[in-house]
């Protein structure tokens, strides 16, 4: 992988990371069309260069995160679920993972999903996400699981979520940054631990491209967050959902056309 193609992942991490349109189907096409090949290090690369899009949501609401106990108390009864469905059948996501075919449908299905939620659930409540019950946070934490699903997008479904429990747009999209942070510190720790476990090291030239691509994924997440925040709480999903479809249009096609695809 060159410097070139790891500032454009980088770039599409950071715009879709925290979009509900799945950066998993994004990286697919992208890694792709470049010609990528899914070496250790690129595997590792996909993951960490999350660290960045993390310090993107810790510097926009860095208040949050100063203001009470009970703020992580909450994303602690989130995460668990996800946490404990991920840690019993790791296997079975492992094998989704090496599905194209999983990611293109569960974009389509999720975008069709995205057309209507706005219809859906209309009469939300609850303003600010610092005000949901932890029984609210659990429930949305379950929606999460499905995010195990490669291709439902972890922002989709928690943000989903957070609107099933009478959330508006902004703040379910807002508690699904948040709980972000400890779901992607966490994959991002396991990636690192597990690519040095296996006797993988890092060159300098690789070292280049994980703080680069860190420091464009941590630019472009924050103006991504903020155009999403103003586009999300104006206009709804109907956009996104159109989006998933026409992305997953396009994974199913070149399936269908006999292209390989490499999930990372």
């Amino acid at each position: 992988m060159t410097l070139f193609e790891a500032i454009v992942l980088a770039i599409i991490e950071g715009l879709t990371e925290f979009l509900p349109v799945s950066s998993t189907g994004h990286m697919i096409i992208a890694t792709a069309l470049m010609g990528i090949s899914p070496t250790p290090f690129v595997k590792l690369f996909t993951i960490a260069i999350q660290l960045g899009t993390i310090l993107s949501v810790l510097v926009l609401y860095y208040r949050r995160f100063l203001r009470s106990l009970s703020f992580y108390y909450k994303l602690v009864v989130a995460a668990i679920p996800a946490s404990i469905f991920g840690f019993l059948f790791s296997d079975e996501i492992d094998g989704l993972l090496e599905s194209p075919l999983v990611v293109g449908i569960t974009l389509v299905v999720g975008g069709i999903i995205l057309l209507f939620v706005d219809k859906w659930f209309n009469r939300p409540n609850i303003d600010n996400s610092d005000d949901i019950t932890y029984w609210q946070a659990l429930k949305i934490g379950l929606f999460q699981c499905l995010a195990l699903i490669p291709g439902t997008s972890r922002s989709a479904s928690t943000i989903v979520g957070g609107m099933t429990q009478q959330l508006t747009r902004k703040a379910a999209a807002e508690f699904s940054f948040f709980l972000a942070v400890p779901m992607m510190f966490g994959a991002t720790v396991l990636k690192l631990k597990g690519h040095f476990d296996d006797g993988n090291g890092l060159t300098n030239p690789e070292i280049n491209q994980l703080i680069i691509g860190n420091a464009v994924g941590f630019v472009v997440a924050i103006i991504a967050i903020k155009s999403f925040i103003g586009v999300v709480s104006k206009y709804g999903f109907k956009a996104f959902g159109w989006y998933r479809i026409i992305v997953g249009g396009i994974i199913l096609i070149m399936l269908l056309s006999g292209h390989s695809l490499q999930i990372l």
